[in-house]
């Protein structure tokens, strides 16, 4: 928005669309310092990337085969996992229902495809699968992070016994990783059971004199050797492992893949901790006030190492109630870190969307995952959720940053003059209207738009017209 001269109408000529990455990218810069770091060198023995990624590529090879089938057969407008698209790609591919199925399972979790209601359309991944290493790895490193999720959990134990197991399964990789060759199957038990154990004295849990049966067999640890056996038999599947039965007993053994995965989980740790802000060790709220002066690139990585040292479903909820505070800088990077988790949070994400104040974050969240452009994304929001957005990014904007930057925020709404944003603005209920109305007409240079966007303030603290 320029000044205007006086006889000019308090419009302008074009009507402004919100773009969601300009609008996040005002609010970041206005606490930006970019920072660099050398890029990690893998330890020695470790692949090339070109070999990695084709060892990538074989794991996800039906993955891929059920993907690309899909991609040309979406007009049928259903996805290859039950009923008859199901037997029509089984067909097609001389595979069996169960290998279709789980093949469609890892195509979504390595981005190979995507899903639009129930029509499938291909990823980018897909696109970029046979000339873009780094496309490939990164997909299976998806992959290998939900593994869980594709390797349905034993019947009959308690899913908070699942659920320590897969949070104390780093530790178990780590072992594997340093021990650079077969670890036996007991011994891994032992150390499962140890973190299982730490885990519980962290949350300062008590037991119980009477456990319910489930907890109480977990507790003497009659469930873990069956819950170990799950999650490397997971891992297997999906190409971080292999299992022999070895001449002193079952062993497990890293693929070049599964230990070049567990190295980067680890060298990202390693990183962040060493960042000046210690990001690894720093609540959600901490960690994303550090990030927030990172460009887009090292937050990313920044995310990724604080993520891999939690839960999923534990990082997802603390991003989340932080998203839910006053400091709508927060908000957005949460959602930011929120993209980085991907398919673990999409049920989290979804339920968000009836809370008005993360609505619009969910919407653009869900569109971007389900395959829109980030450009377009926000096509998906109604004319009030936009100009909500726009009122949290300027009021992130006023927080942080300097009164240029409030100034330019303009350009990012919808409305194509001052008064009809100014209306739009008082209608949608954003509670901190009145403070970025009362801040953009201190930052405005045109009097006459900075007096119009004062009497809006005034209007929307006392009630009136």
């Amino acid at each position: 928005m320029t000044s205007r001269k006086p006889d000019e109408p308090l419009a302008r000529n074009s009507r402004l669309r919100l773009v969601r990455p300009r609008a996040l990218a005002t609010a970041r810069r206005a606490v930006t310092t970019r920072r660099t770091r050398p890029a990690p060198r893998p330890p020695e023995g470790t692949p090339p990337r070109a070999e990695l990624a084709r060892q990538a590529r074989h794991v996800l090879a039906d993955a891929v085969r059920i993907a690309r089938w899909a991609a040309v057969e979406r007009g049928a407008a259903t996805a290859p996992r039950t009923g008859p698209a199901q037997e029509r790609a089984a067909a097609a591919l001389a595979l069996t229902p169960g290998q279709i199925r789980a093949g469609w399972d890892r195509a979504r979790l390595a981005g190979l495809v995507e899903l639009h209601g129930d029509t499938a359309r291909p990823g980018w991944r897909l696109h970029a699968w046979d000339r873009d290493d780094s496309a490939v790895l990164r997909g299976w490193v998806a992959l290998f992070d939900a593994w869980s999720l594709v390797h349905p959990s034993p019947e009959g134990v308690a899913p908070s016994a699942v659920a320590e197991v897969v949070e104390a399964l780093p530790q178990v990789l780590s072992l594997l990783q340093l021990s650079q060759g077969p670890v036996l199957v007991p011994a891994l038990l032992d150390l499962l059971g140890q973190r299982v154990e730490e885990l519980r004295e962290e949350r300062c849990e008590v037991p119980s004199t009477a456990p319910a049966p489930e907890a109480a067999a977990t507790a003497e640890g009659d469930g873990l050797p069956a819950l170990l056996d799950w999650a490397l038999e997971g891992l297997a599947a999906v190409g971080a492992l292999t299992l022999d039965p070895g001449t002193e007993g079952r062993q497990a053994t890293l693929t070049p893949l599964g230990n070049w995965a567990v190295w980067v989980k680890l060298e990202q740790i390693c990183v962040a901790a060493q960042s000046p802000a210690g990001n690894i060790e720093q609540s959600a709220e901490d960690m994303l006030r550090g990030c927030a002066r990172l460009t887009p690139g090292p937050a990313r990585a920044e995310y990724r190492a604080w993520l891999a040292a939690r839960t999923l479903s534990s990082a997802v909820a603390e991003l989340l109630a932080v998203a839910r505070g006053e400091d709508a800088l927060l908000r957005g990077l949460a959602f930011e870190a929120l993209r980085v988790v991907g398919a673990p949070a999409e049920a989290e994400v979804r339920a968000t969307v009836a809370e008005p104040s993360l609505r619009p974050y969910a919407l653009l969240w869900i569109a971007e995952y389900e395959g829109a452009d980030p450009d377009d994304a926000q096509e998906v929001l109604t004319r009030e959720e936009s100009t909500w957005l726009w009122v949290d990014t300027a009021a992130a904007v006023a927080d942080h940053g300097e009164t240029e930057l409030l100034v330019r925020h303009l350009d990012s709404a919808v409305q194509g003059t001052v008064p009809a944003l100014l209306d739009e603005i008082r209608a949608v209920g954003h509670p901190r209207t009145v403070q970025v109305l009362v801040a953009l007409a201190a930052a405005h240079p045109d009097p006459a738009l900075a007096k119009a966007v004062r009497r809006a303030a005034f209007q929307v603290h006392t009630g009136g017209a």
